[in-house]
């Protein structure tokens, strides 16, 4: 498996791109580690532009779930739910881009 030259980039919907703006807002309020790089991104995320590069994406998504584990008995559940779920959403976003494409040949 070779790796390319350009960064792959993931294209997000908009409210996802909200909520994990203004969660990775708290974590960077929290002074938690690696945070200001994807807040910064999202944050700066315009109408017409919702691509972010996978390490960024992949950045965000632990951000946010170190975040939930340190805020967890703080939150109402409602709350919890909604910032894990922004999280495994960029997770598995991210996971997908890097998973590797399947062929339908042969072995």
């Amino acid at each position: 498996m070779t790796s390319s030259a350009f960064h792959r980039t993931i294209v997000l919907p908009a409210p996802v791109c909200e909520q994990a703006a203004r969660h990775l807002e708290h974590a960077v309020q929290k002074a938690i580690d690696g945070a200001a790089t994807p807040w910064r991104a999202f944050r700066s995320a315009d109408g017409d532009d919702f691509a972010f590069s996978v390490p960024v994406v992949e950045q965000a998504a632990g951000c946010l779930l170190v975040l939930a584990a340190e805020s967890a008995q703080s939150l109402r559940p409602s709350a919890l739910r909604a910032l894990i779920s922004v999280a495994l959403h960029l997770r598995d976003a991210a996971e997908a881009v890097r998973r590797p494409t399947l062929t339908g040949g042969a072995w």
